[in-house]
């Protein structure tokens, strides 16, 4: 019998679970946690399947962690929390004996810095144990690097330059609101970007770098540089790499809501003192912007995320590679109840506790999913809602 514990109960966790559930020969027990059961058990009852259940678990602490998986004594825990309980959820892992997979690198909760270092300092206690840790494995971070692991294997000798773009077309008719935690999303975009030259990190000022680029069935779109913790593990993977980038596109209307709430210091992470009460301006903004998980309802059009990549081909030409998913918002919530940002991570999460369960992504120690063969994981995206393409000998648009 194969076990999973799913720490988490919003929008990934939820499609997490509605995917581990069709597929019972792999999963064949589900257990639901985090600090809200009654939202676990919400989840559970909407899939309605007998092999899931639900439990407490606070992710912040280490004995109510190893209290959880000891009772479950599952074969994997897939943490779909907040990247703040990485570190929480890797010691009690190590504590239990019991394999680790997530979808966002550790980040502490007083600074926005985003990079694998905590989680990579895992690496001896993890492969001493015999205990396998699968790190970013959703859309990007996630499948963004076994689309370039697989275009390494496939197409490339030697990959040079690598550009993640991330589009999401979709509209779902509100005047703010954020694809998945506020929070984490805003700490995130309003960050410094990043991108690697030459052997080189480059600093840019927040969205200081744009362009338009095409995505396929979209159209142009205004994408803007940002940095993103997968570069970080791809550039030291594939050290043929002269040129790391990440792009996203931003609408107008977002981007001046943004500009707004950082100037009047709403998207603070310093605690104010507020009627005697400590409270940090961008959590409490979290509470009152529309929940990422009921965004589904009303969200309608795509997301178009790939990797576009040129390099030298097996014979040492010049090549251009363009791998990318799109994915339907309107298709995600009539398979799931959730919107398709939620989906094209949620799906990659359950895909690679899958890979790990059939033995097919089995490494001692802490690994990032480009170190894992990327063939098996890619045929059961396309079996799972999220169909891959490739375009050849194309125009790029980022040189």
């Amino acid at each position: 019998m194969k076990k999973v514990v799913i720490i988490g109960a919003g929008g990934v966790g939820t499609v997490a679970a509605w995917k581990c559930a069709q597929n019972p020969e792999v999963f064949n027990e589900i257990v639901i946690a985090s600090h809200n059961q009654k939202k676990c058990d919400a989840v559970a009852k909407s899939i309605g399947k007998d092999n899931i259940s639900t439990d407490y678990v606070d992710a912040d602490d280490v004995n109510s962690l190893v209290q959880l998986l000891k009772k479950h004594k599952p074969d994997m825990v897939m943490n779909l929390a907040l990247p703040y309980q990485d570190l929480t959820i890797m010691d009690a892992c190590l504590e239990c004996g019991v394999n680790y997979l997530d979808t966002a690198n550790y980040e502490p909760r007083d600074v926005a810095h985003f990079e694998y270092s905590w989680q990579w300092a895992y690496r001896d206690r993890f492969e001493k144990a015999g205990l396998t840790a699968i790190l970013g494995c959703g859309f990007d971070p996630g499948v963004s690097g076994v689309y370039t692991a697989y275009a390494a294997k496939h197409h490339f000798s030697e990959i040079e330059n690598l550009d993640i773009v991330d589009c999401n077309a979709g509209n779902h008719g509100k005047a703010f609101a954020t694809n998945f935690n506020p929070e984490i999303n805003i700490r995130e975009i309003t960050q410094k970007g990043r991108y690697y030259q030459d052997g080189k990190w480059i600093v840019t000022e927040p969205q200081e770098i744009h362009k338009t680029l095409n995505y396929p069935n979209i159209g142009p779109r205004e994408s803007y540089l940002l940095y993103h913790e997968e570069l970080e593990s791809l550039v030291q993977n594939y050290p043929s790499i002269k040129r790391a980038r990440f792009w996203m596109t931003f609408g107008q209307e977002y981007l001046t809501h943004l500009r707004v709430i950082q100037d009047i210091g709403m998207a603070s992470i310093e605690p104010v003192l507020y009627e005697g009460h400590e409270i940090v301006p961008l959590q409490f903004l979290k509470a009152v912007l529309p929940n990422p998980k009921e965004l589904g309802k009303n969200y309608h059009g795509e997301t178009s995320i790939g990797c576009r990549i040129s390099g030298k081909d097996k014979q040492g030409k010049p090549l251009t590679y363009y791998i990318y998913n799109n994915c339907s918002h309107e298709a995600a919530f009539k398979e799931t109840g959730m919107q398709a940002v939620s989906y094209t991570t949620g799906v990659p999460a359950m895909t690679g506790a899958m890979m790990f369960l059939k033995g097919l992504w089995v490494k001692p120690g802490v690994h990032n999913v480009e170190e894992f063969d990327p063939d098996p994981f890619l045929d059961v995206l396309n079996h799972q809602g999220l169909p891959w393409h490739e375009i050849f000998n194309c125009n790029l648009e980022v040189d």
